[in-house]
């Protein structure tokens, strides 16, 4: 639909503007109009009016419009939360807000070439060397989907060289500990005078869980009788940094732990001062959904207690080698590697969902391992 007006320029001239409906912004639903004007006779202005209507009508305007990225990302992050869950919607929204939008939100998609993301990406490198690769694939996939939707005809982002991760000379001290660093680091905890705490991280020494996994754990999940406990369930970050239990990563993250008589005889010595602890604050934990690691609200502890934890008994004592809250995974899965379990073995424990998964991340092994490998070759070598 086109509308023709007559109007007079400053030196009294007869001129004529055109109007025409062109849809709606498919992201903002409001009319688009084309306006234009200077047109010296309403027959030029009918001929202009016409191309502008076939135009629309073609969807060629469509293509040629002016989207900002910031509206691009948020039409791409609609239909992106559908397909992850919301911790992994939540991080890269906070990947977007913090690090990509400060740079493209304001950019026409059409204006973004190669040669401004190659700068983009190689100061990524330098500033954020773990992230910088995920931020550039995240620019990536908006720019394709731009060219899903026909703002763009090309994805600027293929023909961009991205950075090798430089590795650093040296040697990172491993995040694991042996048995006999595990042992000295449980020698500080007294489990009757700090029953939680010992026996939170016993469970996440010798059940491999997660930190998450370990902080999700009701006392429906602990049995007893087959002394194992039941993993269905993380607590993660949500949006706006609130926390959430949701399911476990993967299907194999579903699992049941055969774990030893020493950490279930901690898990029930503390399940017994729970009950005492919380009734004198009011609750009443004999229920099966109780939480196992509770705050004094009965409720979930934050994410990052076991870190503090952890990092205060370093402190306290002088641990040199330092893990994290991560490390007992690791140091979990090193024993077991140094006790004999299989990658298969290994990988069910964990709840990998494939073996290469687990040499992956858990490719080391313990001094006791190399030592013994290398009395195997000379002993094969025999010269």
């Amino acid at each position: 639909m086109a509308v023709i007006r007559q109007y007079k320029i400053k030196s009294g001239a007869v001129r004529y503007e055109v109007q025409v409906f062109a849809g709606r912004d498919e992201l903002t639903n409001k009319r688009r109009i084309i306006h234009k004007r200077g047109y010296t006779s309403k027959k030029e202005a009918t001929l202009a009016a016409s191309r502008l209507s076939l135009d629309a009508g073609k969807g060629d305007l469509v293509k040629k419009k002016h989207m900002l990225f910031r509206d691009v990302y948020e039409a791409w992050y609609a239909g992106y939360i559908n397909t992850v869950r919301e911790s992994t919607y939540s991080r890269t929204k906070g990947m977007f807000d913090n690090h990509i939008l400060p740079y493209f939100g304001n950019r026409h998609v059409e204006d973004i070439t190669t040669a401004m993301l190659q700068k983009v990406v190689n100061l990524w490198a330098k500033e954020a060397s773990r992230n910088y690769k995920r931020w550039f694939n995240y620019v990536g996939s908006v720019l394709e989907y731009a060219v899903k939707q026909q703002y763009i005809t090309d994805n600027p982002v293929k023909r961009v060289t991205v950075p090798k991760r430089q590795e650093k000379a040296g040697d990172d001290a491993p995040n694991f500990w042996d048995k006999h660093e595990l042992a000295r680091f449980f020698g500080y905890i007294d489990p009757q005078r700090e029953p939680e705490k010992y026996t939170m991280f016993r469970v996440l020494a010798f059940g491999g869980l997660r930190r998450g996994e370990c902080l999700a754990l009701t006392w429906q999940d602990i049995s007893f009788t087959d002394k194992t406990i039941r993993v269905n369930k993380t607590l993660t970050q949500g949006l706006k940094g609130r926390q959430i239990v949701q399911a476990p990563k993967t299907r194999k993250g579903r699992r049941t732990i055969p774990m030893d008589a020493k950490t279930m005889s901690a898990l029930k010595h503390w399940r017994l001062v729970q009950l005492q602890k919380y009734m004198a604050l009011g609750f009443n934990t004999n229920k099966p959904d109780q939480l196992v690691f509770a705050t004094v609200h009965n409720t979930h502890k934050y994410l990052n207690q076991p870190e503090k934890w952890l990092k205060s008994i370093e402190d306290t004592h002088n641990i040199q080698h330092r893990i994290t809250v991560h490390g007992f995974r690791h140091s979990h899965a090193s024993a077991l590697f140094a006790a004999g379990a299989t990658i298969k073995e290994v990988q069910e424990r964990l709840g990998h969902e494939d073996a290469a998964t687990t040499m992956n991340i858990y490719t080391h092994v313990t001094k006791d391992q190399n030592k013994e490998a290398a009395k195997l070759v000379a002993n094969y070598l025999g010269f």
